[in-house]
């Protein structure tokens, strides 16, 4: 607003003293002060309200003066209430540096005046943001993007003094300001993910308010426009471990629908650009998926080779070295199998995959992802390490990708559903690419066997086993083998059972009674009784982590 609209408010009670030419002055804010010095608190633009017991004797006049113009400040209001008429000296300084200078009515509270210019500043930086986002949606809806969300996270910040951010539902940083006042740090980033998981899934509707200390944050969702935003017409699982998030520095329980709605808007052209985004991945998703087929045909390594030739450009421009490569395989399951999770264990694949320290959309795109039925695999390219090492040391390490993940993540799947990722080491040819394929599926079994919503395992931690089996000598393999495998097989010969078939169904379904049924057309009972048959044979319980891997090892070495 314009100072000069003060005046035309009559239940205002002021009264010009000076400063008429200066009436066009725009007013954002106002505060009330008595210090001799309120510098440190003036931002610029505000209408400063004083009772004036800063003010000893006519000297300090000239000083207080000053320091307001030196702030930027828009107009001075002296109340009379204490000296009764302003004081010469004031109007003097004013009029001497143009600082426009009302006198306030003794009967007229500050507080209606903060009031009054509060509601209408809001009002007009409301209106005028609304209008700015609505051009910026009609700009990106039909033409190249406008820049991202940080355009539009300026504007709440400029046009409305909020603090915002775009979060990842791991809580990575998308957008936001990154400077030493406005940086979240990881821990808070987590939590507040975690808190809109959470929320989201106990069918709360947004934004979910969080008090972490002295500030509340509002968490509003960002539904990608092209996956559907009506939360009636599909499950919420689906989209639940990928959608963004926008959190902001404020407490929307005490907003008026419009500012309300001005926020559902930003939320919405902030999701045009995350469809943006996962529009331009395409290529990277069709490179893993070709890359991907290839593997699992057998293809020649010369072949598989040329499509790594033509995926490392794409994913590392620039690189003058051919990278190095590593494997992720990741498997969203919920309870019950009704969840088609492929797609959004890929989509989640592509966020938690990000360099932690990176920040905006675009870091993740170094990554090409694939997903075959229920399974999501990440293709991660390396940059070529030194010929001192072999890479094993490069690259994505399981137990810090499971730091950062596992908190935000664990409250969104809640207590029905599981994630579990498998990591391969780094190779560094196309030969190499069908072993760390299996060596992650292999890591990511044996995540599947630990409890918890959220595990990971490292191909370290295969080293023990797996990769040495070929070292194993042939008459302990045999031993271990007919130590648990020959009960059942004669088992199975002598009853036609197929408790060998069932065991192996089992481990493949990482335990899943349902899932494991479901492969073998048994109902539940029915497998139920041939897994206790197993256990009875062999003495062994696939409950525990250690007979499962003993289990699994002696099928791998059979």
């Amino acid at each position: 607003m314009r100072l000069r609209a003060l005046l035309d408010t009559d239940a205002l009670g002021l009264r010009l003293l000076g400063g008429e030419d200066e009436l066009d002055r725009v007013v954002r804010g106002v505060m009330t002060t008595d210090l001799r010095d309120p510098s440190r608190y003036l931002s610029g633009g505000e209408l400063v309200l004083t009772g004036l017991a800063w003010r000893r004797d006519a000297a300090d006049s000239e000083p207080f003066v000053r320091i307001l113009v030196g702030a930027g400040v828009a107009a001075l209001a002296a109340g009379e209430a204490e000296l009764g008429n302003v004081p010469e000296d004031l109007v003097v300084a004013c009029a001497r540096h143009r600082l426009p200078l009302f006198a306030v009515n003794e009967s007229v509270a500050f507080a209606t005046i903060t009031e009054h210019v509060v509601r209408q500043v809001s009002g007009e930086r409301a209106g005028d943001l609304a209008a700015v986002v609505d051009r910026h949606r009609r700009m990106m809806t039909s033409g190249p993007a406008g820049g991202g969300p940080d355009v539009v996270l300026d504007l709440l910040g400029s046009d409305l003094d909020l603090r915002a951010w775009v979060l990842s539902p791991a809580g990575r940083l998308v957008a936001g300001p990154e400077d030493a006042g406005g940086a979240l740090p990881a821990e808070l980033r987590a939590r507040l993910s975690a808190e809109h998981l959470a929320a989201t899934r106990s069918g709360r509707r947004g934004p979910h308010r969080v008090a972490v200390g002295t500030s509340t944050y509002s968490l509003f969702p960002i539904s990608g426009t092209g996956r559907g935003t009506d939360s009636g017409a599909r499950d919420v699982r689906e989209t639940l471990l990928s959608d963004w998030l926008l959190a902001v520095e404020a407490d929307a329980g005490d907003w008026p629908a419009e500012r309300l709605d001005l926020l559902h808007g930003v939320t919405q052209l902030i999701a045009v650009e995350r469809d943006r985004r996962d529009a331009a991945r395409t290529v990277r998703r069709r490179l893993a998926q070709e890359v991907l087929e290839l593997v699992q045909a057998g293809a020649a390594p010369a072949e598989i080779a040329a499509r790594l030739r033509v995926a490392a450009p794409v994913l590392l421009p620039g690189l003058g070295a051919a990278p190095h490569w590593q494997v992720v395989v990741a498997r969203v399951e919920w309870e019950g199998g009704e969840v088609h999770s492929g797609p959004v264990t890929q989509a989640l694949l592509e966020e938690i995959l990000v360099d932690p320290l990176s920040t905006g959309p675009e870091p993740s795109d170094r990554v090409a992802v694939a997903h075959t039925g229920e399974e999501a695999i990440a293709l991660v390219p390396l940059p070529a390490v030194s010929s001192e090492h072999d890479g094993s040391e490069a690259g994505i390490h399981a137990d810090v990708l499971l730091a950062a993940v596992r908190n935000p993540l664990g409250a969104g799947l809640d207590d029905d559903g599981r994630l579990t990722l498998g990591v391969s080491a780094a190779v560094h040819s196309a030969e190499g690419l069908r072993g760390a394929l299996e060596e992650a599926r292999h890591a990511r079994r044996v995540a599947a066997a630990r409890s918890g919503r959220v595990c990971a395992a490292g191909h370290q931690e295969l080293a023990s086993h797996v990769l040495l089996l070929p070292f194993v000598p042939d008459d302990v393999r045999r031993a271990f083998t007919a130590r648990l495998l020959d009960p059942l097989r004669d088992y199975d010969r002598r009853h036609r059972a197929e408790l060998i078939p069932t065991l192996e169904a089992f481990l493949e379904c990482d335990g899943s009674w349902t899932r494991c049924a479901a492969r073998l057309h048994l109902h539940v009972n029915t497998l139920r009784y041939r897994v206790g048959r197993i256990e009875q044979l062999t003495g062994r319980d696939l409950s525990r982590l250690e007979d499962k891997l003993d289990f699994f090892l002696a099928l791998r070495m059979s």
